[in-house]
């Protein structure tokens, strides 16, 4: 009996290349100001996570693409805007330096649960946490030390990145390594 291959996973909104390239000189922007042990996302990599799986395996691949397909058949395209910075869990103690997002967040956010619903019939483990939508600009490694975020956070209004039209989610793969997930 052979065992089934498994892939780490998760189901995203890839923004387009025009708004990636935005957040890219958002981040240049940022470095400048703000100091620290920080690892940066590469602007290729930063997508808007709705569900992380973890490990799946090829029929869970087969099931996830029915759940989404059948909640998704229905829905218009979502216009999300890229409108300011934040940090989680919060500004004192910061481990992810973040962009929010603002246009249908709120249809985003009930999509969200019931992608997160309906793939518990298969499952999958609920999310514990609330879903905020956000993309990742950088992971804080330690927040001693930290330089400049205060002054991120006063200009937050100003780190906007445009907004676009997100027509679809991706299944995606991520790889592991020494440098971070690829």
């Amino acid at each position: 009996m052979s065992e089934e291959k498994s892939i780490r996973a998760f189901l995203a909104v890839d923004p387009p290349r025009e708004i990636l390239d935005a957040i890219a000189m958002i981040q240049d922007r940022v470095r400048k100001v703000i100091q620290g042990d920080i690892r940066w996302v590469k602007p290729a990599g930063i997508h808007l996570t709705l569900k992380f799986f973890g490990n799946i395996t090829e029929s869970d691949v087969a099931n996830i693409s029915l759940v989404v397909k059948n909640i998704t058949s229905n829905i218009a395209p979502l216009t999300l805007g890229i409108n300011r910075v934040g940090a989680f869990p919060d500004v004192k103690r910061p481990r992810v330096l973040w962009l929010g997002m603002d246009g249908d967040v709120d249809t985003l956010i009930r999509l969200q649960k019931k992608v997160d619903a309906e793939l518990y019939n298969y499952g999958f483990e609920k999310e514990d946490r609330t879903f905020r939508p956000h993309l990742t600009l950088a992971r804080i490694k330690d927040s001693r030390g930290l330089i400049g975020l205060a002054k991120i956070m006063e200009k937050s209004e100003d780190y906007a990145a445009g907004s676009f039209s997100a027509a679809g989610l991706n299944l995606l793969k991520s790889d592991l390594t020494p440098k971070g997930a690829v």
